[in-house]
């Protein structure tokens, strides 16, 4: 008897050994799956802020008050840019749950309903860009920062349209699982925005020296040739032309429509709060004084371009959640989450650290000789990203955690967690501790990193618990029956 006992638990030793050696080899493969999809969008993201990284590097060389001119320019035009991006964020769980179970109907349908939708958001971000100096006027900014912004707009707003159109053809690129031809295109338009932007802002070459205004057409110029370029690729090659994404481009398919803008919605509206968050810390740093303006945009563009790092792994956690869930596949919807958190964190915490220790040399790469204040500026860039290091890391949980609920189709209540973080915790707090707590840039920063963290605990706790539900739902209701909301489509 004994011995059967023992040979009876030396058995359930060996089952659970198997079964934990089993899931490691899982998740070793979810992580490599994930980091080979990921790699690419996160170098798209990248190429994204070089391009913004050098036209503030070329703009620093104009003056102090055209880099702050640029940082309040930058904030209100990705506040508009963000709300169509939110909505065509909804294509990546629509097509590659379409794409599963070969939907194609559905895939090019999210990908056609997608560019429609650009059209009316287009025209009042036009709009409103064109008269922005009154806006700026009103929130309290100098009067000779809002000229320089104006000039700036008006060169910048007219690529809002091929900039949305762009990002719809490379979201269903990565939805179906071919993210690279999009990497090549933005890598390939690095180089050409760059020479466009020395040509145009500093007059070289016989072209007349346009300055902000030139910076701005610039950039539209590139939004242009990226998306024409994504129109080829898409027409043209193998596997892409498959979907035929653009025939019959007028066809309307309704019930996508209406998906796309449930899902899509409150992405947009979430992302509109963040991005109005950094919209009103600019402003807050703009109200604390020009110096204090410069030295946060430097900061902020370089925690803009580790931001893009988790980003990139966000589309990537997106897609294959929302794969996951096509399967009725509930652990690997935790695997998916888990390690994409594991492959940002871990990437995020060592540039973080590299970041900090040459963050004087990084803030002195944005300003030219000839600026004022100079090594004021650059003391207080430094300080903001050494204030702002717990930040970054948070950042890049929320974000991944924020892209995993997206493939579960899951928005709404992220939507109430970024309302409660960023406007009742973070920017209050910027405000009692930067203005009327006399902390300055300082106090603005540390008001940020609290309202941030918030937030990716909240959004951490909310994945675990619909995962967790989805595991459930899974072994139980194989045939998947809906414990989480809204999740599936009916394809």
């Amino acid at each position: 008897m004994i011995a059967m006992d023992k040979m009876a638990k030396m058995n359930q030793a060996t089952a659970s050994r198997a079964k934990v050696k089993k899931a490691s080899s899982h998740f070793a493969l979810e992580l490599n799956e994930i980091t080979k999809l990921a790699l690419p969008m996160v170098l798209i993201q990248l190429g994204q802020v070089a391009m913004t990284a050098t036209d503030l590097a070329f703009i620093g060389r104009i003056g102090a008050d055209s880099l702050a001119a640029a940082a309040v320019v930058i904030r209100l035009y990705f506040v508009g840019l963000t709300v169509g991006m939110g909505l065509l964020a909804a294509i990546a769980p629509i097509a590659a749950q379409a794409f599963v179970v070969d939907n194609l109907r559905v895939v090019r349908g999210s990908v056609r309903m997608g560019l429609w939708t650009t059209l009316p958001l287009s025209l009042p971000i036009l709009v409103i860009s064109l008269r922005s100096d009154q806006i700026l006027l009103a929130f309290g900014q100098a009067p000779d920062i809002a000229r320089l912004a104006q000039q700036y707009l008006f060169g910048l707003a007219w690529g809002v349209m091929p900039a949305l159109w762009f990002t719809a053809i490379r979201t269903f690129m990565g939805a179906v699982n071919r993210p690279k031809p999009a990497l090549w295109i933005t890598l390939a338009a690095i180089p050409v925005n760059a020479f466009l932007v020395y040509l145009l802002v500093f007059g070289k070459f016989g072209v007349p020296r346009l300055e902000l205004f030139g910076a701005g057409i610039a950039t539209t110029i590139v939004n242009y040739g990226t998306f024409l370029a994504g129109v080829w690729i898409t027409m043209m090659y193998r596997p892409f032309h498959g979907y035929h994404v653009l025939a019959h481009l007028w066809r309307f398919d309704w019930p996508l429509m209406r998906q796309l803008i449930v899902i899509g919605t409150p992405i947009s509206i979430a992302g509109l709060m963040e991005c109005g968050v950094s919209s009103a810390l600019t402003l807050l740093m703009g109200v604390i004084g020009t110096r204090a303006l410069v030295a946060h945009q430097i900061a902020f563009q370089v925690a803009a371009i580790l931001f893009a790092i988790p980003c990139g792994i966000s589309m990537a956690a997106s897609v294959r959640v929302a794969r996951a869930v096509s399967r009725n596949d509930g652990s690997g919807i935790k695997r998916a989450g888990l390690a994409a958190m594991l492959l940002g964190i871990v990437i995020v915490t060592m540039l973080t650290a590299v970041v900090i220790a040459a963050r004087f040399y990084i803030a002195k790469l944005f300003l030219g000789e000839s600026v004022d204040d100079a090594d004021a500026i650059v003391a207080l860039a430094a300080h903001l990203l050494l204030v702002g290091a717990s930040a970054f890391i948070a950042a890049t949980m929320y974000s991944i955690a924020l892209g995993s609920l997206r493939g579960l189709k899951d928005t709404r209540v992220p939507l109430v967690f970024a309302g409660i973080a960023f406007w009742l915790i973070g920017v209050s707090l910027s405000y009692v501790l930067g203005l009327t707590g006399g902390l300055g840039g300082i106090g603005v920063w540390m008001g940020l990193s609290i309202g941030t963290t918030v937030y990716a605990a909240l959004l951490i706790l909310r994945f675990q618990l619909l995962a967790s539900r989805f595991v459930l739902q899974s072994r139980y209701f194989p045939q998947g029956y809906n414990v989480v909301r809204p999740q599936r489509l009916n394809l």
